[in-house]
């Protein structure tokens, strides 16, 4: 008997939406340096560190699939599900797979990092950022230049994360981008599906995130 294979919820509009902004951001974050466009580019920053709070706080509070215990396995795990990525088979992942979890951690972790650096900078001229006072000029140069070279581990980290999702559409023909975008997954009817929090909570998270960074920028001396 054939298996049927329904629409489920696996993103909710939240992790939808933190997903894309961050992707917008930190394209732009890109070109505002480039372009020498600092006080653009350190605004982007402030709305990305509003994200990542947002997003760590809802890996606890958020739906299932958002939830660090949800999708954080081994890291065993991690490289044994890489080992299998040429293996074809249907996708019934709920979520982040075990190897992509850990990337999840990965990238936060590398942007808010960047993120802190580039609030400790000085470009020698006019423009420092917030915490560059805070933490003294010699550590002020030394954040500058980590600035610009944890942006390079974040281009390679980002490069992975599409060279991935290419592998997976040829190898194993899953589509890891259309339920990011829709939010909804087939899967086999008898599996259950993961429990969505409402997203009244989701701004409320963010609105606090968002002030938390405001406060720290008013603050900063």
């Amino acid at each position: 008997m054939r298996q049927i294979n329904l629409p489920m919820p696996i993103w909710d509009i939240p992790i939808r939406l933190f997903h894309w902004l961050l992707v917008l951001l930190i394209g732009f974050m890109w070109v505002s340096g480039k372009q020498g466009w600092l006080e653009y580019h350190m605004l982007s920053g402030y709305a990305i560190l509003s994200l990542l709070i947002f997003r760590v706080v809802w890996g606890f509070v958020g739906s299932d699939t958002a939830r660090f215990l949800f999708f954080l396995k081994s890291p065993i795990e991690g490289l044994r599900h890489l080992l299998h990525i040429t293996k074809r088979e249907p996708d019934t992942e709920i979520g982040h797979n075990a190897a992509g979890g850990w990337m999840v951690v990965v990238m936060l972790a590398l942007l808010f990092a960047q993120v802190f650096t580039g609030m400790s900078a000085n470009d020698d001229i006019s423009v420092e950022g917030p915490l560059s006072r805070l933490v003294g000029k010699d550590w002020s140069d030394w954040a500058t230049s980590q600035h610009h070279f944890l942006f390079n581990i974040v281009q390679i980290v980002i490069g992975l994360h599409i060279l991935a999702i290419v592998a997976y559409a040829i190898l194993k023909r899953h589509d890891l981008v259309r339920p990011m975008i829709t939010g909804k997954k087939r899967m086999p009817g008898a599996m259950q599906a993961p429990r969505m929090m409402s997203p009244i909570l989701a701004a409320i998270v963010w609105g606090v995130s968002a002030l938390l960074v405001a406060a720290l920028i008013w603050w900063a001396p």
